[in-house]
């Protein structure tokens, strides 16, 4: 074992903190913080599917993930002012939609689509695989709370999954490795896992030589008991018992929210100001 700059071993994964429902609109919502690394998710169920499914009666789950200007040392512009979506940006996107959509049975919600909105909210390296961890259980609270207020028949969400990343540092592999690590690394992986063992994929590239077959079987075995502890801790953090007492939350049926949006006055309305 070795210490690192931040005091871990090579096997240990960064201090991890979740909290359930920081946003109020959507049905459900994770911000999931992984040492300096923060993470905001939110779920949402909608009517309708993309072109491509129309008519098939299946439904479609697609991801977004984005980073906050701040949230890297220098202030990066937002996404929105540019010409075109960043391609890292689309990449992971695309990555935590495809992930996701291995876990879950799509055809037991009919023809609607769950959107999953990752923003990152400061980013020490592992970005991506935070935003998988994180998107994995604020999609198991969703599916939860939609079962128990009937907006869908049954669960579709079959296991949870985990993501973590790990590298080889001054030649020594190391788990859950940060930004500062990251910099220096000679490999970096990534490894989606299910809650099972199942693999469901792996990233990964040398910087500045070639892994060996042993090296990738440490970073592979760092990885999965990483993810198990990922697993563990995340208990630690049970869920919100909304879904089982049935609340009435507007934000959890969109036709209903719909209406609470209709319902309310808004802030900067001139009919709030005239009241005023």
């Amino acid at each position: 074992m070795i210490k690192r700059y931040d005091g871990r071993e090579n096997n240990s994964i960064r201090p991890l903190v979740i909290q359930y429902d920081v946003l109020g609109y959507s049905d459900a919502s994770v911000f999931f913080e992984l040492g300096q690394t923060k993470i905001l998710v939110a779920v949402t169920l909608k009517h309708g599917v993309p072109p491509f499914l129309k008519g098939s009666r299946t439904g479609w789950l697609t991801a977004e993930y984005a980073m906050l200007p701040c949230a890297t040392h220098e202030r990066t512009m937002r996404e929105s002012n540019q010409n075109q979506r960043n391609a890292r940006s689309i990449e992971i996107s695309r990555l935590i939609g495809r992930s996701l959509r291995t876990i879950v049975d799509l055809s037991v919600i009919g023809e609607q689509t769950i959107t999953i909105d990752c923003d990152v909210l400061q980013a020490d390296g592992g970005t991506r695989t935070a935003a998988i961890t994180a998107a994995s259980l604020a999609l198991e609270l969703a599916a939860k709370r939609w079962i128990a207020e009937g907006f869908i028949p049954a669960s579709f969400f079959k296991e949870p999954i985990a993501a973590i990343s790990a590298g080889i540092i001054n030649k020594i592999p190391c788990l859950d490795i940060s930004y500062q690590e990251d910099s220096i690394a000679d490999a970096d992986f990534n490894f989606v896992i299910t809650k099972s063992g199942k693999l469901i994929e792996v990233q990964g590239t040398c910087e500045k030589t070639p892994a060996t077959w042993e090296e990738f079987e440490i970073l592979k075995n760092l990885c999965v008991d990483g993810i198990k502890e990922l697993f563990a801790q995340s208990e630690k953090f049970p869920f919100p018992d909304d879904f089982r007492e049935k609340l009435d939350r507007p934000s959890r049926n969109a036709q209903h929210n719909i209406q609470h949006k209709e319902a309310r006055t808004a802030f900067f309305s001139l009919g709030n100001r005239l009241t005023k």
